[in-house]
């Protein structure tokens, strides 16, 4: 592609705008409201992306280049406006034009509503992944499900989460382009009747399924200074059936539309909750809808240019973003075979050449599992072919290890009533790859040991990384500003590797105080922000020490609290002390049906409650929740960000990419050699990261030995006299003694202390001393902040996704 160079004039932007606010919405610049000015702007920039698409689009079919196809159940784009127009080079032009025409700019950004269609990193790092494959102009389509609603906005009511509907469609399918001629149908439930012709070869005809319509829903995705623009194609779910009017004039309207709510309900809610039959059965039809709308996608559009499916594996490359989507490997032999008539080693080459799997977690309940019986009700050919590959993988396997019924159990794809998705990803993908070093070896020594000793190649390791033009050049303008000024202009926005440039400036005491003027800069916009949402008024003269992240108990947000508990503690028992100022903020989602998660919130509202109502810690101690954490807030804070909790217990977090946005914008990090941390301290030393707790090693053998976390308690007054006051509760009157219970001696047939908080608790809590000793030294915490930034080039998803390309897709990217 040439030199992206931006096409357009303030008064030919400004012309577009006004003939879109005539013409889609019938008002002038000077009628129209806020709405319509975001749709308007939307519509304009949608138009430029799409003709820039149908370009690329020519040059694809031209050249013949073989293509990615990123399959993912989560996308969490976030906001699009203000990111295409950075990314087209049209963002200064676009507030110059909005702010002549009246319009607040800052203000219509705002106005977007996240979308959110993700539950936190898997889709967040999808959405970056899409920006650096487009930025990079590799061929690339992102498929997922177009939610009407997204993850849910969380309100918190009286210290407790409440989850509302979040319908981020009103403004934000200003975005969407449909494509009514490019749907495709999908078959549930019904039987197979087998029918066999002269030459003994079956042709399954599918009886008695019920059809689902899969329309797809279009968005551009802009790359950065590129034309090349590609495609992310969410699948919204219809009925074929018309409405009963038989039905409807009888006056039994539900009935009338039964088809439809039932057809729709697949593309209506992020994910489900599925503790219960019912949630299963709908999770399993999304995954099934949205591979399968896929695969009939990509194969037809391959076969109306090639003339054959022959030649799939050489012009493209399917990639499974965790589990979610691994019946595209039954899909896809189902195409071959029953449409195509391809023999089953002809078409498992095929499949078995073309896609790849991206493992993101090491626990256990996460590694999907299906009933058998749900797979065989909902998608009986499905389940036909899966018993196949599960037959025929059974017996390499005893090839393999002859007698070992232990080995041939962990890896079968089948096993005890249950179909799982990560030993079919095992069996079928060409490349497996973990998404941090710690995370890959975990997965070769652990998880798929016997699998990885028998074929080594096909593993692969690619640590995850950020869109850093979005996580610190878009977010962090002044920061952006000064990173230009030390490091050679903005050759880091398409070479993050030159960040390290900037370390040249760490002993330039004018920079460091640039630097440490940014930051409290941005720490009265975040405190602003906050107190025109919530009220609540920050103390900016206390370090911003942060823990942003889904809630999970590995997670360990439990143990920040902990801690926080015992500074309550110590300065109740000594009001007068030296006591550095600490601000503590948090953000976090826990699954609806996660109850434990959800007492957790409740905890963290009730001690900030206590803590920020006693006078004791008036300009001291601060604890603060921020409701509904989303990408938009994520925006606002990592720049005013001062200490990063990333604590999770070594050995369970794959990778983070939290902890990549905190360090990119000078955040130093607390934390547990685990997931990227490992990655993060081999850039950094010992010296520019605050360390602390048990290793992966450590933990594994603490377990062997038999953990016992009572023996810890009893010996250890501070933590125990914090575990008393769990125990006991805070001014609200809610006890916590389940969790108490739970950390000394387990419950419901979990571990004491599963995740080994109480064992890290005195090294967690020496680890945030040290980091307040070096935050007394402003001269060494600005260069330790400023070195963080340098060095972390390396954790752009740019470097990522050329990881990707070279080892697993094979395909060139831009240089």
């Amino acid at each position: 592609m040439d030199q992206y160079t931006p096409e357009y004039t303030k008064e030919q932007l400004t012309e577009m705008i006004t003939g879109k606010l005539q013409r889609n919405f019938g008002c002038t610049v000077e009628t129209a409201n806020n709405n319509h000015m975001f749709k308007a702007c939307a519509l304009v920039l949608r138009d430029i992306m799409s003709r820039h698409r149908m370009a690329t689009n020519n040059e694809i079919w031209e050249k013949q280049q073989r293509q990615v196809h990123y399959l993912s159940l989560e996308f969490l784009m976030g906001r699009s406006l203000e990111k295409n127009a950075y990314n087209l080079g049209l963002l200064d032009t676009l507030r110059e034009v909005l702010e002549d025409m009246g319009f607040s700019a800052s203000d219509l950004f705002e106005s977007e509503p996240d979308a959110g269609l993700g539950n936190g990193g898997l889709g967040r790092l999808a959405a970056c992944y899409l920006d650096s494959m487009t930025t990079l102009e590799i061929p690339a389509t992102g498929y997922s499900i177009c939610y009407e609603l997204g993850i849910f906005k969380q309100k918190i009511v009286e210290g407790k989460q409440v989850e509302l509907a979040d319908n981020w469609l009103g403004l934000g399918d200003a975005w969407l382009i449909p494509k009514m001629e490019e749907t495709e149908e999908v078959r549930f439930g019904g039987q197979i009747v087998d029918s066999w012709d002269e030459h003994g070869v079956n042709h399954p005809e599918h009886v008695g399924y019920t059809a689902v319509l899969a329309i797809p829903r279009d968005m551009k995705i802009a790359g950065y200074q590129t034309k090349h623009t590609n495609t992310l194609r969410l699948w919204d779910a219809k009925s074929p059936l018309p409405v009963d009017m038989s039905l409807y004039s009888r006056g039994e309207y539900l009935k009338a539309v039964e088809q439809q709510a039932m057809a729709e309900v697949i593309a209506k809610v992020l994910y489900p909750d599925d503790n219960h039959y019912e949630g299963k059965s709908l999770r399993l039809k999304q995954q099934y809808f949205f591979v399968s709308a896929t695969i009939q996608s990509i194969t037809r559009k391959h076969k109306a240019q090639y003339g054959t499916l022959r030649n799939f594996a050489r012009k493209h490359v399917i990639q499974i973003n965790d589990t979610h989507p691994t019946l595209v490997i039954p899909e896809l032999m189902r195409i071959l075979m029953d449409q195509e008539g391809y023999g089953w080693d002809e078409a498992w080459h095929i499949v078995t050449d073309s896609v790849c799997y991206t493992n993101h977690t090491v626990l256990a309940e996460a590694l999907e599992r299906w009933p058998q019986k749900l797979i065989e009700d909902l998608l009986p050919r499905i389940w036909q072919i899966l018993k196949e590959i599960a037959a025929r993988y059974q017996q390499e396997l005893e090839r393999r290890y002859g007698s070992d019924m232990g080995k041939i159990a962990h890896m079968a794809i089948i096993w005890g009533g249950e179909v799982r998705m990560a030993n079919l990803c095992v069996c079928a993908c060409q490349a497996i790859n973990g998404v941090s070093a710690l995370h890959s070896e975990i997965l070769k020594r652990d998880v798929f040991r016997d699998a990885y000793q028998a074929e080594p190649n096909k593993f692969k390791n690619v640590t995850n990384g950020i869109d850093h033009r979005r996580w610190l050049s878009q977010i962090n303008p002044r920061l952006d500003a000064l990173i230009k000024d030390c490091a050679g202009e903005d050759r880091y926005l398409l070479h993050p590797e030159a960040l390290r440039d900037f370390e040249k400036s760490k002993d330039d005491q004018s920079v460091l105080q640039r630097l440490e003027t940014i930051k409290l800069e941005n720490k009265r916009r975040f405190a602003s922000y906050v107190a025109r949402e919530s009220g609540i008024i920050l103390n900016t003269d206390a370090i911003f020490d942060v823990q942003v992240k889904r809630l999970h108990e590995y997670k360990r947000q439990l143990l920040n609290v902990l801690h926080i508990i015992h500074l309550y503690q110590t300065l109740q028992d000594n009001p007068n002390m030296e006591f550095t100022p600490q601000t503590f903020l948090f953000g976090a989602k826990a699954a609806p049906g996660y109850h434990i998660a959800k007492e957790i919130i409740q905890l963290i509202n009730s001690l900030a409650a206590q803590i920020n109502g006693d006078p004791v810690c008036k300009d001291k101690l601060q604890m603060v929740f921020l409701e509904n954490y989303r990408v938009s807030l994520a925006e606002k804070l990592m720049p005013a960000s001062e200490i990063s909790e990333q604590i999770s217990t070594a050995g369970k977090e794959a990778s983070g990419t939290g902890n990549m946005k905190f360090m990119m914008n000078g955040a130093l990090t607390i934390g547990t050699l685990d997931g990227a941390n490992v990655e993060m301290h081999q850039q950094l030393g010992d010296e520019n990261i605050f360390l602390f707790g048990l290793t992966t090693e450590q933990v594994n053998q603490r377990k062997r030995e038999g953990y016992r976390p009572h023996d810890i308690y009893l010996h250890n007054p501070a933590l125990k006299r914090v575990l008393d006051q769990l125990t006991t509760g805070f001014s609200d009157g809610v006890s916590y003694s389940d969790l108490t219970q739970r950390l000394l001696f387990g419950e419901g047939g979990s571990q004491a202390d599963e995740y080994m908080l109480l064992a890290d608790f005195d090294s967690y809590c020496a680890a945030h001393q040290r980091a307040l000793t070096a935050y007394g030294d402003r001269r060494l915490w600005n260069q330790m902040s400023l070195i963080n930034i340098a060095r972390s080039g390396i954790f752009a998803a740019d470097r990522s996704i050329r990881d990707y390309a070279r080892d697993i897709w094979h395909v060139p990217t831009r240089k």
